[in-house]
């Protein structure tokens, strides 16, 4: 098994490993009786930092950085067709709610 150090992939991870922490971070909402609500800035955030997480992994991880240039703008096509399924969800859901 070939286990070479790659610092490439270790700095991706710590990105990664950065944002999830930066959520959790950001996920400390709570109203004037301290119960812990949901807020848009923070799911809106969830979500887009979900979604760049999820482009980084197909770039880094999946290999797709070297793939030819259709899969390339396929993958990232997929990312903004789920944000806007996911926004345009939430904000619906919102509106219809509220």
């Amino acid at each position: 098994m070939n286990t070479t150090f790659n610092k490439r992939l270790l700095i991706v991870w710590l990105i990664l490993t950065t944002m999830t922490l930066a959520y959790v971070w950001i996920d400390h909402t709570v109203d004037q009786n301290g119960t812990l609500r949901a807020s848009t800035v923070v799911t809106v955030s969830a979500i887009v930092i979900a979604l760049i997480k999820v482009r980084i992994i197909f770039r880094e991880f999946m290999e797709v950085r070297h793939a030819p240039a259709l899969l390339c703008r396929l993958t990232d096509a997929w990312v903004v067709l789920i944000a806007v399924c996911l926004l345009g969800s939430y904000f619906v859901g919102s509106a219809v709610a509220g």
